[in-house]
C-alpha cells in the first residue's frame, strides 16, 4: 500500500534521539531515509545496552527502534572525500537533516548556504539545542533543556526537588516538531519549487510542550502557574489523583453540583458513607474550591478503604471518568494500544524472535504508515546507494575504500 512520503529521500545525519526519531517518523510514512554514520563505530546509539547501568534488553532496542525503516551509509565526514560524497547525495535528496552542530556543518561545507548552490529545492533541516539565534551554544540534552524551560519546577509537590519529566519526552516532542517543520517546507516547495532552511530546537519544542501552563503565566504573571502545586490543595478536588488500597487512580469530574452529587452517591453506595452531600463546607462549587484541602482529605480516606478496580467500576457506572493509573507493564497488556498499532510486534534478527516495539502514533485511512524493518546493520547500504544515486562503478567505490572514505 502506498505511503504518503513515498518518493521523498532524506539524508539523516543525526545521532541520539531527537534527530533520529524525527527521521523515524518520516521513514514510517514512506520516506527513503539514509542514515549517515561514521565508519567502524557507527552511530553512538549502537553502543547503548544499558541505562544507568541497568540492562534494557538482550537486543539493542534504543538504536534499532529509532532507526527502523532506514538504510545505513557509512562515510568519514572528516575527510574531503566524504564531504564531497554527501554534497553529491544532497544534490539528489529532498531533505538533509542534521543535529551535529552548526560548526560541524560549516567545517564540512554542508550548510544551507553551501548546499542550496547545488540543490535549491533541498529542505535543509537542523535540530539545534537552543535555536540558531542568541548567545547560548552549550551542549543540549533533554534533561538540561528541561531545566531551562520551567518544566522541572512545575512538576511534583511543593517543597520537593524539581522533577525531570524523564523518558526523553522533550526529545520525542522535538522530533515531532522537526518532522512537522519538514512537512511544511515540503508543502511550500510543492507550491513554489524552492527549498529552505528550517530549525527545530529542543528549547523551542519544550517551551511548546509547556504551553498549557506557560501561556496562563505569560498572560497573568501569577506564580500559581509556574510553581509546583500540591494535589492536596487542588482547586477542583473532583479533578485529582487518589490512592486506593492497592494503587493510585485518577478522577476527572467538573466541580459542579451534579458531578458532586454523583460522586457522593458512589461513596454512599460503596461505603455506606453519609455526610459529604450535606456538609455545608461542600455545598457549592465555590465552597468546594475554598475548602478543597478538607474535601480532598475526606476523599483520601474514602478511596483508601477499597481497591482501585472497585472504585473505578463504581465511578464509571455513575458516569464519572475514573481509571487506575497504570504502569508500563499494564499498558503493554492493554488491547487498545495493540488494536490501534500504538504498540507493534516485529521480527528482530539480533535475537531471532519477535520483539515488542512502540508503534505508530498517527492513523491514516488510505496511506497508513508501517514498520517494515528494524534499524540497519552499519553501512549495509553504502555501495548500492553510491551506485544508484551517484552512478558510481565498482572501481570508484573500491578507490573510496582504499582512501578510507567508506569502510
Amino acid at each position: 500500500m502506498a505511503r504518503p512520503l513515498d518518493g521523498i529521500r532524506v539524508l539523516d545525519m543525526t545521532v541520539w534521539f531527537q534527530g533520529p526519531v524525527c527521521s523515524q517518523y518520516l521513514a514510517d510514512f514512506g520516506a527513503e531515509v539514509i542514515h549517515v554514520e561514521r565508519p567502524v563505530s557507527g552511530d553512538p546509539a549502537r553502543g547503548v545496552r544499558s541505562i544507568k547501568a541497568l540492562e534494557i534488553g538482550d537486543w539493542n532496542q534504543y538504536f534499532l527502534v529509532i532507526n527502523r525503516n532506514k538504510k545505513s551509509l557509512a562515510v568519514d565526514l572528516t575527510s574531503e572525500g566524504g564531504q564531497e560524497l554527501i554534497r553529491g547525495l544532497a544534490e539528489k535528496a529532498d531533505v538533509l537533516l542534521c543535529n551535529q552542530g552548526m560548526k560541524n556543518l560549516e567545517k564540512w561545507g554542508l550548510t544551507w548556504e553551501d548546499l542550496k548552490q547545488v540543490n535549491p529545492r533541498l529542505i535543509h533541516a537542523t535540530n539545534t539545542g537552543h535555536g540558531q539565534k542568541g548567545k547560548v551554544s552549550k551542549p543540549s540534552f533533554d534533561i538540561n533543556v528541561q531545566a531551562l524551560t520551567g518544566i522541572m519546577t512545575r512538576q511534583g509537590e511543593p517543597g520537593q526537588p524539581p522533577i525531570y519529566l524523564g523518558m526523553g519526552s522533550g526529545d520525542a516532542y522535538g522530533g515531532i516538531m522537526s518532522a512537522f517543520g519538514i512537512m511544511m517546507a515540503l508543502l511550500h516547495r510543492q507550491k513554489t519549487g524552492k527549498g529552505q532552511a528550517i530549525d527545530a530546537s529542543l528549547y523551542g519544542a519544550q517551551l511548546f510542550m509547556g504551553a498549557p501552563t506557560l501561556q496562563p503565566f505569560l498572560a497573568s504573571r501569577k506564580e500559581f502557574y509556574s510553581l509546583q502545586r500540591s494535589r492536596s490543595e487542588a482547586r477542583n478536588p473532583l479533578w485529582n489523583r487518589y490512592q486506593a488500597s492497592d494503587k493510585w487512580l485518577f478522577l476527572c469530574q467538573q466541580n459542579d453540583d451534579a458531578g458532586f452529587a454523583m460522586l457522593c452517591g458512589v461513596l454512599e453506595k460503596v461505603l455506606g458513607k453519609q455526610g459529604l452531600s450535606s456538609d455545608a463546607r461542600f455545598a457549592s462549587p465555590e465552597k468546594r474550591s475554598e475548602n478543597s484541602e478538607a474535601l480532598i482529605a475526606e476523599l483520601d480516606a474514602a478511596f483508601a478503604s477499597g481497591d482501585a478496580a472497585r472504585w473505578t467500576q463504581g465511578l464509571s457506572d455513575a458516569g464519572i471518568d475514573a481509571s487506575p493509573i497504570v504502569t508500563f507493564k499494564e499498558l503493554s497488556e492493554d488491547p487498545q494500544a495493540w488494536e490501534n498499532d500504538y504498540l507493534l510486534k516485529i521480527g528482530c534478527g539480533e535475537v531471532d524472535r519477535e520483539v515488542e516495539i512502540r508503534g505508530l502514533p498517527i492513523t491514516l485511512s488510505k496511506t497508513p504508515g508501517s514498520v517494515e524493518t528494524l534499524g540497519p546493520e552499519l553501512g549495509q547500504d553504502t555501495e548500492i546507494i553510491l551506485m544508484e544515486m551517484l552512478g558510481m562503478e565498482w572501481e570508484q567505490i573500491e578507490a573510496l575504500k582504499e582512501q578510507g572514505v567508506i569502510p
